[in-house]
């Protein structure tokens, strides 16, 4: 099956329980206020996880990952002139985002 090229993922999201150590990145100046956006991370998985946390300063630097680098991304909602290309990154670079006001 081809993926159109949109904005959207053709692949399932992770649901990978076996997965020791999620990669996360966080993109944005406010670091601690976008980890408080993974307490509860993933709920469908039991026990704790410890995570592989990357940091970017800004939506602008998810262009440097490659395409599904992480299992979920933090992104401080960039300005609205970025902000189509921050999704695009996003989706690209991400199984899993969120794109929050901090």
């Amino acid at each position: 099956m081809n993926c159109p090229q949109t904005l959207e993922r053709c692949t399932p999201v992770t649901s990978d329980r076996s997965l020791p150590t999620p990669k996360i990145l966080l993109a944005g100046n406010n670091q601690p206020g976008l980890l408080r956006h993974l307490d509860g991370w993933p709920a469908r998985w039991g026990g704790s996880r410890t995570f592989l946390i990357h940091f970017a300063e800004n939506a602008q630097g998810l262009a440097k990952f490659a395409n599904n680098s992480f299992d979920m991304a933090v992104l401080q909602a960039p300005a609205a002139s970025e902000l189509e290309d921050a999704v695009k990154q996003l989706v690209r670079v991400a199984k899993q985002g969120l794109i929050t006001r901090n």
